[in-house]
């Protein structure tokens, strides 16, 4: 068995040829956020060209995702933006401050290009996150516990 799975995340649009969410388990989980747009219920968020509108929902879209997968902003090792106007950069920065943890915030690459796969779209991310193996927690103390109230 690979350890792979693709669950559909909540609100997700048909996607083509890729899949939206893989996640990876073994010791650990890595999930994989596909590229992700602006969009909601299959339109972009905000009026045509509102950046900070396709930004924010691209963020929650995001949050969705990693939720499906069993994750959270704070698992996110990786991000990856894609800007068709670098001049956005500074929107960027505000929304995305309000989803990593600042202090110690995911790695992260930013690149301009000339066209997104759709007209409409100004901006684009995927992530990487890893969740870490719960730790189990002790029986013996447990146990002990209940022995000790048996006896009383």
């Amino acid at each position: 068995m690979s350890g792979l799975t693709f669950p559909v995340p909540r609100g997700a649009t048909g996607a083509r040829g890729y899949s939206h969410l893989s996640v990876a388990t073994g010791p650990g989980k890595t999930v994989y956020v596909a590229g992700t747009f602006g969009m909601k219920d299959g339109s972009f968020a905000g009026a045509p060209g509102d950046f900070r509108a396709q930004c924010e929902q691209a963020f929650e879209n995001v949050k969705q995702a990693l939720a499906a997968g069993g994750a959270t902003f704070k698992d996110v090792a990786r991000i990856t933006n894609y800007f068709v106007d670098m001049a956005d950069l500074p929107t960027f920065f505000e929304v995305r401050d309000r989803y990593v943890n600042t202090k110690a915030p995911p790695a992260s690459t930013a690149f301009q290009v000339v066209k997104l796969a759709r007209d409409e779209a100004l901006f684009e991310i995927e992530a990487i996150a890893f969740v870490a193996p719960k730790k189990a927690k002790p029986a013996k103390k447990k146990a002990a516990k209940k022995s000790a109230k048996k006896r009383r």
